[in-house]
């Protein structure tokens, strides 16, 4: 028996734990491979495409002019980034701006009414330019203005001169819809005579998505039949129960807060980045709740909504 010392011991010894590995990856490789399925991440949470929740202060018109900074404080606190402007009740652009400023809000868009744009666009066109706008959005037609198709030619030629207006100060003009743009003309409809004769590059549209629905049709048909002109869209829900019509209707039963309602949400996002989606607001025309308390709703659901 040949004697052996301590240290040659633990040398050894060492020597053999350190081949190990070797041996394990010798006898991994002669054993068949297995595949596992890879794991999938989780979906990310809402809001939808990544695009901050915005607000239509339309929705909260009889909070702001009662107090127009407590109530952007209020959709602040709520978690919304993003509002569309709708009035300046009695002050001035700067002082709007301001009060966003205050309460970490932007306006990427906002509403100025036709007559005004009429009247003096290059102030329309300054005050957006003040705000921060990217977009200026014409909003509604007056009954008056939309009872014959010669009218819309005729707007149609005032919107492209608008458009080409905005262009110059770098906004992007835009028309709103309702649903009696739905309305047919012959063989089509004002709203696809709009989008046929209209320069795309000068006027795209915000679609109110309730609308579109409330008259019979398909908001994602739009976004695959006129790709890119629809860099806005106006989310509210419909209430079960209501047929299609092309007539103005604001009943205050029509209208749910977002999720709530019978609108496919997840279908109308997953197609909006081909109808060129960028902003979205929330806009709920009448709340049978307290509008502060419905529009926390509507966040609510969109800032869990994955698409």
């Amino acid at each position: 028996m040949i004697p052996i010392n301590r240290r040659d011991f633990l040398r050894k010894s060492a020597a053999g734990l350190a081949s190990l590995p070797a041996l394990a990856a010798i006898s991994c490789s002669t054993t068949p491979e297995t595949t596992t399925a890879p794991v999938q991440p989780p979906m990310p949470a809402g809001p939808p495409l990544g695009i901050p929740v915005g607000l239509e202060l339309y929705t909260v018109r009889e909070q702001c002019a009662k107090d127009f900074e407590g109530t952007l404080k209020q959709v602040a606190a709520i978690g919304y980034k993003n509002v569309e402007v709708y009035d300046f009740y009695g002050k001035t652009a700067a002082d709007v701006k301001k009060l966003l400023d205050d309460n970490g809000l932007k306006a990427p868009s906002g509403h100025w009414a036709l007559a005004k744009l009429r009247k003096n666009l290059a102030k329309s066109i300054g005050d957006a330019k003040t705000l921060g706008c990217e977009y200026l959005i014409m909003p509604i037609l007056d009954e008056s203005e939309r009872k014959t198709f010669d009218q819309y030619k005729r707007h149609v030629e005032f919107f492209n001169k608008v458009g080409a207006e905005c262009k110059k100060a770098e906004l992007q003009f835009g028309y709103h819809n309702h649903n009696f743009e739905f309305r047919k003309f012959g063989d089509t409809t004002a709203f696809d005579y709009l989008l046929t004769s209209l320069d795309p590059e000068l006027v795209k549209i915000e679609m109110d998505c309730f609308w579109v629905i409330h008259a019979g049709q398909n908001p994602v048909a739009y976004f695959e039949k006129f790709p890119g002109r629809f860099p806005l869209l106006h989310i509210k829900d419909l209430k079960a129960g209501h047929e299609p019509t092309t007539e103005k209707d604001d009943k205050i039963g029509l209208f749910a807060e977002v999720g709530h309602g019978t609108i496919d949400w997840k279908r109308i996002f997953a197609a909006a980045p081909k109808g060129g989606l960028k902003y979205y607001f929330v806009e709920q025309d009448y709340c049978e709740r307290p509008p502060l308390e419905s529009i926390k709703i509507s966040f609510d659901y969109l800032k869990t909504l994955s698409v």
